[in-house]
């Protein structure tokens, strides 16, 4: 097996912080001009694309830096609250061990991600992690660290939750890989056409091997 560089996107499909970051939105809601969303509603949203969702909200697209930015410092009191979803952490650790190069390109804040990863006992398995405004940007920031490490795109996989993932990842021409357990729905993420679509992160051992 040649080893890979495998870049992760953080919330929904390391971290499971969906419940958070809905109470967080929803108490951000009046400062920020949209309507709060209810779990009758979440379960509809999920069947959206990331662009639908902003759309659909009714937020100014030029508050969404600034919400984000809030989203991040309020969901730093919860960080170490948010649980691994079931069979990441020995994913990962596995991942590690066949010699691939884990990374994280994530619009949460680095201090984030280190604290969630050090509870975790995972920071000594990434290679890189990646914090900024990577709502619909994360092709740019994946091309950028493809060309600073030198990499051959062919050795380069994407996994995420989101819809925005797999738009990004095919942008980027790396192989994209949408999980399930996330915020998406599987048949909206079907509809972005990833490579591979799986259930369970134990699959991500299968796939890699195959590469």
């Amino acid at each position: 097996m040649n080893p890979k560089v495998i870049i992760f996107d953080f919330d929904g499909t390391i971290a499971d912080s969906l419940d958070a970051l809905v109470n967080i939105s929803n108490r951000l809601a009046v400062q920020f001009g949209y309507k709060q969303t209810s779990i009758a509603e979440l379960a509809q949203i999920q069947n959206l694309t990331s662009r639908e969702i902003i759309k659909q909200s009714g937020i100014s697209i030029f508050k969404v830096p600034f919400l984000v930015k809030k989203v991040k410092a309020e969901l730093s009191f919860e960080i170490k609250t948010l649980s691994l979803f079931p069979g990441m952490k020995e994913a990962l650790i596995e991942l590690h061990q066949l010699g691939n190069k884990l990374v994280i390109i994530s619009s949460n804040s680095k201090p984030n991600i280190v604290s969630f990863l050090e509870h975790n006992a995972l920071i000594d398995k990434f290679y890189y992690i990646y914090s900024g405004s990577t709502i619909f940007g994360k092709d740019k920031v994946i091309n950028r660290f493809i060309r600073q490490e030198n990499i051959d795109v062919k050795d380069v996989i994407y996994v995420g939750d989101e819809t925005r993932d797999i738009e990004s990842a095919k942008k980027s021409k790396v192989i994209a890989i949408a999980v399930s357990w996330g915020f998406n729905t599987k048949e909206v993420l079907m509809r972005q056409n990833p490579d591979y679509l799986i259930e369970q992160p134990s699959e991500l051992i299968d796939i890699v091997k195959k590469q």
